[in-house]
């Protein structure tokens, strides 16, 4: 019997947690491991920590399968990372960052970055295939106008995956941290200078590279 530590990782930002049921699959190069479910109640920025019970020894790590259903209700979840403790002490890390939606299961690598050469086990060979097939599925492209770049073939960003689209809260986030910003050297321009300006250009002068400084720092 050997006994394989599991540390699962929910993502920090709102909403990252989830009630539906989380399982996981861990493959190794000798074999995998049975479906095992992760305990209940994800909160975003907790870990979950679990023991999975396998017949025999299933060699290096590889590869995980986190599986998500939904008992009753809908209820996407963000997964960090999962880090997996070998009988021997060996630790393997899976960093995933990313969206599980519906019933679905998701593959996620050993984070070793292995190049296509290094990939000598047919079950990592077929990953990648499987992986490059999605990314080609989720990127298609389409001609805009005659003569211009081409653009996503998408008529909305909401068409997209969730983890492609931009986050509703950073953008807003990233908004208002403008907005706050612009106000704040504003009324630092007009309400705390102790002189006069001299002329318009100074004014518009002053304010163009304030601006530009900041935001060029928050791009």
């Amino acid at each position: 019997m050997a006994t394989y530590k599991v540390i699962v990782a929910t993502g920090d930002m709102v909403e990252a947690g989830t009630n539906n049921s989380i399982s996981i699959t861990l493959v190794g190069s000798y074999g995998e491991s049975r479906q095992t479910t992760v305990p209940f109640l994800f909160q975003p920025g907790k870990e979950k920590s679990l023991s999975v019970h396998c017949g025999q020894d299933l060699g290096p790590i590889v590869l995980i399968r986190l599986h998500k259903w939904r008992l009753f209700l809908e209820d996407a979840w963000f997964c960090k990372d999962v880090r997996v403790t070998a009988p021997n002490g060996t630790l393997y890390r899976f960093p995933c960052y990313q969206w599980l939606e519906g019933v679905t299961t998701v593959e996620v690598r050993e984070g070793s970055g292995k190049k296509l050469v290094d990939d000598k086990l047919q079950i990592l060979k077929e990953h990648r295939c499987r992986e490059l097939a999605a990314r080609q599925e989720a990127y298609r492209w389409k001609n805009f106008a005659q003569g211009w770049p081409r653009c996503l073939s998408v008529d909305s960003i909401f068409e997209l995956d969730s983890n492609i689209q931009f986050s509703c809260i950073r953008a807003t986030n990233f908004t208002g941290f403008l907005i706050f910003q612009g106000a704040s050297h504003f009324l630092s321009g007009f309400l705390l200078r102790r002189t006069s300006w001299n002329s318009l250009d100074e004014m518009r002068t002053i304010f163009s590279r304030t601006q530009g400084r900041d935001i060029g720092g928050c791009l």
